[in-house]
């Protein structure tokens, strides 16, 4: 996991925050390949959580006042010194700026209401509120952090075509 703040189409540390992510979970892939103790497993897909200190600003999408923070689920064989290990063998192969912030936590959610989502990650608001309201007419209320994961590369995908899951955790 890595946190951030602001809008991820401005700011700095949103690329940097995925290059050192990526950078650290494939160090410990191919560092466990290499050493054969545990199966070999497919690198995730990038998570993120997505919230505002008024929630106002996130409904509204003023994503410059947005907080983030990213995360690439790892196996459960995976522990806190591979983590360490990895972001080590991975800033001495390149420059990552933000390898320092990698942190390994255990994300636990609880009850979520989901939907695929296709389409540009700017256009989302129209089905985030709709999963509130999904939520609310069926008697819950939101509980924890707005979570998306994404399924395509915005790198390589019209934003049109991308995919996304969006979840909602309620109570």
């Amino acid at each position: 996991m890595i946190n951030g703040e602001g809008d991820q189409g401005a700011a700095e540390a949103y690329p940097d925050a995925i290059g050192a992510l990526y950078g650290a979970a494939y160090s410990i892939k191919f560092a466990m390949k290499a050493e054969n103790k545990t199966p070999d497993f497919s690198v995730m897909p990038l998570e993120g959580l997505w919230w505002a200190d008024d929630i106002d600003d996130f409904i509204k999408r003023r994503r410059d006042r947005w907080k983030w923070t990213l995360m690439i689920a790892m196996p459960d064989f995976v522990t806190k010194t591979d983590v360490e290990t990895a972001k080590i063998a991975a800033a001495k192969k390149k420059d990552i700026p933000a390898i320092g912030e990698v942190r390994f936590e255990r994300f636990q959610e609880g009850p979520c209401t989901q939907i695929m989502y296709l389409g540009s990650y700017v256009e989302e608001g129209p089905t985030i509120l709709a999963l509130h309201k999904f939520i609310a007419n069926h008697g819950k209320r939101l509980s924890g952090l707005h979570h998306e994961i994404y399924l395509s590369d915005p790198r390589r995908t019209a934003p049109e075509k991308l995919k996304t899951v969006i979840r909602q955790p309620f109570a």
